[in-house]
């Protein structure tokens, strides 16, 4: 086992360094997820010094590595025991994307909202705060009862709390049996149909949405649904939910698995042609947290639905921005600028906010926590919400 003792020392030197000169530092694996946030101000902090998995039980179900290690080289690890981080995170098509930035943002894939979120997974984590402290929290199993659950508080900090350094993670089997259907559908029959099965016994892992604007043979509304669980309960769920499609006057086929994996891992890393290729150059990509029952929202944009109807991309204007955040709000959710057009800087000022505002006792905590970790604001770059 590697203990990475000098590159820990290099780390908690370039912070006391920072500390010392009122500067801030941006903490970077490989960069795959530059593109979002306010800001990228700071001098980098480079995680990658530190990789190679620690210890892996496949029977226990639990990894712990590295936070530099690429994410690429832990998931072919699991692979070869048959098992897989069953919360999807995205690479962003980026083989440089590591385990500490998928924690640190906390983003996860199509299978979300039936498998849960990154932050479900992690049990354990080593971090080093702002006063250079290297710090412990949870270990390598579920029921950690003793103290604040700190770990997963890391998952979605975006580096404002402090520098990760290892990670245990609970791992899953794979599923013995998948299947995706395609249904012609569009987007309110979907999403009722989408709340029915949710409602039901049935092996529902991930969907997605997408109105298909090229037209042709294959064009249209598209509602795609994978299966996954049991041989027997896949197989038995498969002619039962296209009934219930053709019963809403759609048709519903199943895909073979040889196109349908792939696509799913590109509706993963947002390399679908509705990511890819926005309807303008200048518009940027919004991403909509809502409920699952959420209704059809009454926006003039372009959508494309994951998470069961609880997450929806659109493709619309930086003005858009006070429209959305307040779309968002009236059915419980919150917008956030996901991507900026291509060449824009992530300096500029967007009116209405890049993320929902938050209320007063938000901030209350999102600063006691920031000041508890961070007191001289070394991480404090403002890529999130602005903290005094």
């Amino acid at each position: 086992m590697q203990t990475h003792a000098p590159a820990l020392a290099d780390i908690t030197d370039q912070i006391q360094q920072a500390r010392a000169s009122s500067s801030l530092l941006r903490i970077r694996g490989g960069g795959s997820k530059d593109f979002f946030g306010s800001t990228l101000r700071g001098d980098v902090l480079d995680t990658r010094t530190l990789q190679g998995i620690v210890s892996y039980e496949p029977s226990e179900l639990v990894v712990t590595v590295h936070a530099g290690t690429p994410l690429v080289e832990l998931e072919a690890a699991l692979r070869e025991k048959n098992q897989c981080l069953p919360f999807e995170p995205p690479h962003f098509g980026d083989r440089s994307a590591t385990v500490g930035g998928m924690v640190a943002s906390g983003l996860s894939g199509p299978a979300r909202a039936s498998a849960g979120g990154t932050r479900d997974y992690v049990l354990g984590a080593r971090f080093i705060n702002g006063r250079g402290e290297h710090l412990t929290f949870g270990g390598q199993v579920m029921k950690n009862v003793a103290g604040y659950d700190v770990s997963r508080l890391m998952a979605g900090s975006w580096g404002t709390l402090g520098v990760l350094t290892e990670v245990s993670l609970k791992v899953l089997s794979f599923a013995p049996c998948e299947a995706t259907l395609a249904c012609d559908l569009g987007q309110k029959p979907a999403l009722d149909l989408l709340q029915r099965w949710g409602a039901q016994p049935l092996p529902l892992n991930a969907s997605c949405w997408v109105h298909d604007a090229t037209g042709g043979a294959d064009g249209g509304d598209k509602l795609f649904v994978r299966l996954r669980g049991a041989v027997a309960a896949v197989e038995a769920a498969v002619p039962r939910m296209c009934a219930d499609v053709v019963a809403l006057g759609g048709k519903a086929v199943a895909m073979d698995n040889a196109q349908a994996v792939p696509d799913w891992a590109a509706a993963r890393d947002q390399r679908l042609p509705f990511f890819t290729a926005p309807p303008a150059p200048d518009l940027c990509l919004w991403r909509l947290s809502v409920a699952q029952t959420a209704p059809v929202l009454d926006l003039p944009y372009a959508t494309f639905i994951e998470w069961h109807g609880g997450q929806r991309w659109v493709w619309a204007p930086a003005t858009a921005s006070a429209q959305l955040h307040a779309m968002a709000q009236r059915v419980g959710g919150h917008a956030t600028l996901f991507r900026r057009p291509e060449g824009a800087l992530a300096d500029t000022p967007v009116a209405g906010g890049v993320f929902a505002p938050l209320d007063t006792t938000q901030v209350r905590i999102q600063t006691a926590l920031q000041h508890q970790f961070d007191p001289d604001g070394v991480f404090n770059t403002r890529r999130l919400h602005a903290v005094a």
